[in-house]
């Protein structure tokens, strides 16, 4: 029990009832007027006392290091009805961590005008939130900080030393995932841990390094000269890890791509997460180019463009805005209409869309699937509305064309099969156009898909032939047939021996195969006539049509066909 001497105007009896209610409260607490400027201590218990002896030795001297002077002062004069704030005695390591409040002693009460002041210990709870909280900043594997804990970090550079100077490296590592399959996850584990010793290895002591990904690290550094510093650490950074790592009996070489970013004052990277994904913008362009990548601002308005538009192009895929244009298909034998080939359509509020822009958006977010199931249906069921136009079955077949990512995503021998019946179409109608990459690049899963697709007895064309890498083993072994040549091969080649001497070896080849073939891009009759004679099987392009909307196509053939 700690006792004060009893003022002039305490009575025994009431310091002793002070006394007796401060000593039964469970945590270090004093009953506290003013005498003028002075804080004046009634009564206090023993684990205030031990505040005393351990802080500053005086009550007085103690209420005010803790700041709650000011806050007795408004509580006694009625400007505030209490006080709570945070306290530290301490460092931010060794110190301990009080809750202090600052509350009126009961209105009415005998002890006067006093306030109870009371300090709750938090120092196990503020420890463990701490502790929570580097966990959660903290990658597990290597120490180093993740990406929570990188991007605040470098928030704080900027905060304290400006935005101008900052730089951010992001360092992906290639084939992360093979390390993976081949040596199981302690290899994996065993790699990230050496790439990141090794990044800490030419960094500086004012450096940042975090794990901001499972194969993606990322270095904050201050730079002097611009982009040239940036680009040496760079290369210093791609120089250590070019050399081999040793995991267990293995020795193994990892390539990485590197994308760099400059933060500048009061721009557009003068924020840390917005500096981050400037730097993924940079990294995924260095994936694609392989060299180091320093992030350009019409990467973020692409970007954001790219963004835009595959939202707006789900909302149309949803409400069927999507139209297609079919170019019609000639034999070049015979100058009879054979059929067409469905393209993709988008006509925007604000202006038409390329296929190339809007397509290649589909097949980075995957809308591509629902996009492919949309064109084969509405390509069949054009083609059965015509024929009940024409009130018989048309000689003509539709191509459609049939993406790499749909093909590996997606159950194509089923989707082709559930158009025909849908729209009670024979699959001699029906020419699926896919390009080398999809047939070449796994020729086992090729040649079931397309085995699958015979089975519907529709035909199956390989697109753009020439411009990839074909194999021809398979290409043999494969139930292809029809080889379109592309358009590259085909324009201009009248004046081109080059150019003509590779339409005729893709001609023979496919001769040789028991192939037909198809040219595009024919645009002068003087085209058409040569590969004619050359022994092409047929032709498109803009001497024949343009691509034409359904109801100007129809007419197109219906005036062809006689």
């Amino acid at each position: 029990m700690a006792t004060r001497a009893p003022s002039g105007r305490d009575r025994p009896r009431d310091v002793a009832e002070r006394q007796a209610y401060i000593d039964a409260l469970p945590l270090p607490a004093a009953i506290v007027a003013m005498r003028g400027s002075r804080l004046d201590i009634r009564a206090s218990n023993a684990g205030f006392a031990k505040l005393e002896a351990t802080a500053c030795k005086r009550a007085d001297k103690l209420l005010r290091r803790i700041g709650a002077a000011d806050a007795v002062g408004r509580v006694l004069s009625g400007e505030s009805s209490s006080e709570r704030f945070q306290w530290r005695d301490g460092g931010l390591i060794e110190g301990r961590h009080f809750t202090v409040t600052v509350s009126p002693v009961t209105p009415g009460s005998e002890f006067g005008r006093r306030v109870l002041v009371t300090l709750l210990e938090r120092t196990g709870e503020v420890r463990a939130g701490e502790s929570l909280r580097r966990q959660t900043l903290t990658d597990p594997l290597s120490g180093l900080a993740n990406r929570a804990g990188f991007v605040e970090g470098l928030d704080l550079r900027i905060a304290d030393d400006g935005a101008d100077g900052q730089a951010l490296v992001l360092v992906d590592l290639a084939r992360f995932s093979r390390v993976n399959e081949c040596m199981g996850s302690l290899g994996g584990d065993e790699l990230i841990i050496t790439v990141a010793r090794r990044l800490l290895g030419q960094l500086r002591g004012t450096d940042l390094l975090g794990r901001t990904g499972a194969n993606e690290f990322a270095i904050a550094v201050r730079i002097d000269d611009g982009p040239g510093d940036v680009l040496h650490v760079a290369r210093r950074v791609e120089a250590a890890l070019s050399q081999p790592f040793r995991l267990s009996d293995f020795e193994i070489k990892i390539d990485c791509a590197i994308g760099c970013v400059l933060a500048t004052d009061g721009g557009a990277t003068d924020d840390a997460e917005e500096l981050f994904r400037h730097a993924q913008l940079a990294l995924k362009a260095a994936k694609l180019s392989k060299r180091v990548e320093v992030y350009q601002p019409a990467a973020l308005d692409a970007a954001r463009r790219r963004f835009t538009m595959e939202t707006e192009l789900r909302r149309a895929i949803e409400r069927d805005e999507l139209s297609l244009a079919f170019q019609p298909l000639f034999s070049l034998a015979t100058g009879q209409i054979s059929g067409f080939e469905a393209l993709a359509r988008w006509d925007h509020p604000d202006g038409a869309i390329p296929p190339s822009d809007f397509i290649a958006v589909a097949e980075d977010c995957g809308l591509i699937v629902p996009l492919g199931r949309w064109a084969l249906d509405r390509a069949m069921r054009t083609l059965a509305a015509w024929d009940a136009t024409a009130a018989y079955t048309l000689p003509l077949y539709m191509g459609v064309n049939l993406s790499p990512i749909q093909v590996a995503r997606d159950d194509v021998a089923a989707m082709v099969s559930g158009a025909l019946a849908a729209h009670r179409m024979s699959g001699h109608r029906l020419s699926i156009e896919l390009t080398e990459g999809v047939i070449v690049s796994d020729p086992d899963r090729a040649s079931r898909m397309l085995d699958a697709l015979k089975a519907c007895d529709a035909q199956v064309a390989m697109d753009d032939f020439g411009t990839g890498f074909s194999n021809l083993a398979s290409l043999q072994k494969l139930p292809i047939d029809v080889l379109k040549i592309d358009r590259s091969f085909v324009t201009d080649m009248l004046g081109d021996p080059d150019r003509i001497a590779i339409v005729r070896a893709i001609l023979s080849l496919a001769q040789a195969l028991g192939m037909s073939t198809t040219a595009e891009g024919i645009e002068t009759p003087e085209t058409a006539r040569l590969l004619a004679a050359l022994g092409c099987t047929t032709g498109q392009g803009y001497h024949f049509s343009r691509p034409l909307g359904g109801d100007a196509a129809l007419a197109f053939a219906l005036s062809a066909l006689g």
